[in-house]
């Protein structure tokens, strides 16, 4: 049999339209088109609207006279002679204030808590449930009402102060409390405690690493104390105590000396820590579950008792699980604080959106700097808690 020659037929080039990569290309430059053209858009009808309402745009009323006064500041401010720079720095100085206080205090409540929660005592587990089951299915706006008005305001005036123990007064103005006087020397003593943190912190690490070669533990909490408080305590007697105490005193009519904390910031921080610490306590109960029940049981079997436990092996274990979510929670804090203008506490988006931006008429100026200062504090706190993931996620050999 004669065999029939078969032609070759080449196929034919294909269009690059179907080429999944050079596809993808195309999409991308379309996307960053369509961006562009609505961002330079925003900019253009924004610029013009500035343009019609006769309203520079810059940032020329930054060393402009403020004008006003703000009744919290951790910076010298007035009203005859501070800027609208310095009224900036008011602002975000209490923002950062109440947002570091605030993420303490609501880790330790959470973590109570989220602990609490499973507790074996029946009273403790139903008083830590309906703490979180309360406090996280009612608005923070409404929390915030809560202990500004229907907590702090109905307190009796400064001529009826309700006095606690340690000269600490009570009233619908704030908390009055003694107010530290500094004498000189008072810097060794703030350098002590310095050195007693890195020395305490140097020396965990170090306790901690010897623990994982030979077994071997050591008192990390109370030689860590001692660093932290016996080391400042040795230098402040050795240079003559140089740390006094104004003590409030109750007059007729009002209260004189001691240092005021105003209402507003301890409703915006006692409604923040608790409204947070209840998702947290979320987190940890979470975290705790996702141990397996047979590490606490070998850890009972090598005769650790339930704190014991609890500290060294479910813990550590339950923190890979509880860190990112308790970022989330750490931002939500934090983004949550501009609330504050509710209350009338001057933090950055009461004192720089509110105030400055009805004197000077800068809304664009204003929002983009208050939106800036906010995704860098989020940053900045995503990344410390990202490093310190890392530092407790699981290596891999």
């Amino acid at each position: 049999m004669s065999s029939i020659p078969t032609e070759t037929v080449s196929p034919g080039k294909a269009s690059l339209f179907y080429d999944p990569k050079i596809r993808g290309y195309v999409y991308q430059i379309v996307l960053l088109a369509v961006v562009g053209f609505l961002i330079w858009s925003a900019a253009s009808n924004a610029i013009e609207n500035l343009r019609a309402q006769k309203i520079a745009s810059g940032f020329g009323f930054w060393n402009n006279a403020a004008g006003f006064d703000v009744n919290q500041k951790l910076i010298p401010f007035s009203a005859s002679g501070s800027t609208y720079g310095q009224a900036f720095f008011v602002g975000l100085l209490n923002t950062l204030l109440v947002a570091a206080i605030g993420i303490v205090l609501a880790t330790i409540i959470g973590f109570t808590v989220g602990v609490a929660r499973l507790s074996g005592n029946w009273i403790i587990a139903k008083l830590a449930m309906i703490y979180v089951e309360l406090i996280r299915n009612i608005p923070l706006l409404l929390q915030l009402f809560f202990w500004y008005n229907a907590v702090l305001k109905p307190l009796p005036d400064a001529r009826n102060s309700i006095h606690l123990p340690g000269s600490i007064y009570l009233n619908n103005r704030g908390i009055i409390l003694p107010s530290p006087q500094f004498a000189p020397g008072f810097e060794a003593v703030v350098i002590a405690l310095l050195v007693g943190i890195a020395a305490a912190v140097a020396f965990v690490i170090w306790a901690r690493g010897q623990q994982a070669k030979t077994g071997k533990q050591y008192p990390n909490g109370w030689i860590a104390l001692a660093l932290v408080v016996g080391l400042p305590l040795i230098v402040f007697f050795a240079t003559g105590r140089p740390l006094s105490f104004d003590y409030p005193q109750q007059g007729r009519f009002n209260l004189t000396g001691g240092v005021q904390i105003f209402p507003e910031f301890v409703a915006l921080l006692v409604g923040l820590s608790t409204y947070t610490a209840a998702f947290i306590a979320e987190v940890v109960r979470a975290g705790i579950l996702a141990v397996s029940r047979g590490q606490t049981e070998a850890a009972h079997a090598l005769g650790l008792r339930s704190g014991p436990t609890l500290k060294l092996v479910v813990i550590p274990q339950a923190m890979r699980v509880i860190i990112p979510p308790l970022t989330s929670q750490y931002l939500n804090l934090v983004k949550n604080s501009s609330l504050a203008v509710a209350i009338g506490y001057p933090d950055l988006t009461q004192v720089f959106m509110g105030t400055v931006l009805n004197q000077t008429g800068q809304a664009v100026e204003m929002v983009s700097i208050t939106m800036a200062v906010y995704l860098t504090i989020s940053l900045v706190t995503s990344f410390a808690m990202n490093i310190y993931n890392k530092r407790m996620a699981l290596v891999e050999r």
